[in-house]
């Protein structure tokens, strides 16, 4: 690797970061990351804090995984790639495949279709499932609903699905026929409604809404992240992804889960489907899969949708969808390796234990910080939504939220800004000690601020 000098001389002048404006990194150039180990990640300086933000909601087991990296080396070593394209799978894939539907089968799954990452699985249900209804003899049957707030990535099935202006606007016009309902958020909703109970009612009575505007026979599926991660840790009230199903159900409407943060623990349960005791038609994986080591994702299938296909005589049944790196053999070795990893250290329950530390924390923040307007999270992914002024919510400014983060980061803690929200979402080994360092850190950097 080139030096130091080097490094920092170059930082976001030959690359552009994904989200972000590549004026604003080549005026303040963002920090560069030279080493993990555990929860912690230290950068170019010397600086070691620790990573709050888990990667990107992935890097669950940390950075010191031995077992993943010796199955990354030991599948290099044997097989590096081979294509997973008909006619030809490799041993990893098959096991993988095994082992996720194994995983998921309280969710209904029964089949798995590998991917790079989580975009690619969005796009894969989002094009199965308008596949399903044309094998069905319901072709009619191609529009998309979805929450607002919702993120469901960057291809542009999954911008087109996604529920806030910041992924969508630079890029439309979006697909079409996607359409959106009120987000089940007891901050901000346009009910004004701070009852859970009540608000999941609300949010259902406009889902029903849309499916009687819109023609039901018109509708393929419903897309919804279990909790809604970058539109700012969104928890839904208890009973609103079971009313969705239900909804979905009696309209013939398949659900699709996006379970790209919330799969393997995150939540403190296995799914954020099993956390809400719900089976949908399909899932979409990645991040965790690999605990970030490899880019790797899936798009689980369950048995309606897999008799469908499987029994079909046409050719609408034929997948004519896949990419380069579907069932990669060394991103199936790590993740094979990740999920024994996730299941021996019981990471969902570590999740779930933590996650109440970091709740109780994050509530004592608030009651101290006027400038924090609202704490919500669910396991190990939570957020802080900041605002200028507690009574009319208004947003903190951009100014304010870099503040607050600079001055964690100073104190020992990486954090994400999305918005006007710091996000959460630190691997799911943490400990204890790792959740009092954490809020110690937003302590500061709200100190700084306010």
């Amino acid at each position: 690797m080139r030096d130091r000098n080097f490094l920092a001389e170059n930082n976001a002048k030959p690359i552009w970061h994904p989200m972000a404006h590549p004026a604003e990194m080549r005026a303040q150039p963002p920090r560069i990351v030279m080493k993990g180990e555990g929860v912690h990640v230290t950068d170019i300086d010397g600086k070691t804090v620790i990573d709050a933000v888990g990667g990107l909601w992935n890097v669950n087991l940390g950075y010191s995984c031995d077992p993943i990296k010796q199955a990354i080396a030991d599948q290099l070593s044997a097989l590096p790639y081979y294509s997973g394209f008909r006619g030809t799978s490799s041993g990893p894939s098959i096991e993988l495949a095994y082992e996720l539907t194994e995983w998921f089968k309280p969710e209904g799954m029964v089949r798995a279709f590998f991917t790079s990452g989580g975009s690619d699985s969005v796009e894969t249900a989002l094009r199965l499932a308008r596949q399903y209804w044309k094998i069905k003899g319901q072709a009619d049957r191609t529009k998309f609903l979805a929450l607002k707030k919702g993120y469901h990535g960057t291809h542009f099935g999954g911008a087109s699905v996604n529920g806030n202006a910041n992924f969508r606007r630079n890029y439309e016009p979006m697909l079409p026929g996607v359409f959106h309902i009120p987000a089940p958020s007891t901050y901000r909703n346009p009910f004004n409604e701070t009852d859970p109970a009540k608000l999941a009612q609300l949010c259902a009575a406009a889902m029903e809404e849309e499916i009687a505007f819109q023609g039901a026979d018109t509708i393929a599926a419903f897309i919804m992240e279990p909790v809604l991660g970058a539109g700012g840790v969104i928890v839904p009230p208890d009973s609103f992804m079971k009313l969705a199903r239900e909804i979905c159900d009696r309209h013939g409407i398949l659900m699709i889960a996006d379970e790209v943060v919330t799969g393997f623990g995150r939540t403190g349960a296995w799914s954020g489907s099993r956390l809400w005791g719900v089976k949908p038609d399909m899932m979409t994986m990645a991040k965790a899969i690999t605990s970030g080591y490899f880019p790797l994702g899936a798009t689980l299938i369950g048995e309606q949708v897999t008799e469908a296909f499987e029994a079909d005589a046409t050719t609408f049944g034929s997948i004519g969808h896949g990419y380069t790196y579907s069932g990669h053999p060394v991103g199936c070795a790590a993740g094979i390796a990740a999920l024994a990893e996730t299941r021996r250290l019981k990471l969902d329950e570590n999740a779930a234990a933590r996650g109440k530390d970091l709740a109780q924390a994050l509530a004592a923040l608030k009651a101290k910080h006027p400038l924090v307007g609202d704490v919500r999270g669910k396991g190990l992914m939570a957020a802080l939504e900041l605002v200028a002024d507690r009574d009319s919510k208004k947003p903190a400014d951009k100014k304010t939220m870099a503040k607050v983060a600079d001055a964690a980061y100073e104190a020992g803690v990486m954090l994400r800004v999305s918005g006007n929200n710091l996000i959460l979402s630190p691997p799911l080994i943490l400990t204890s000690l790792d959740v009092k360092a954490i809020a110690e850190g937003i302590d500061a950097g709200l100190s700084a601020a306010g």
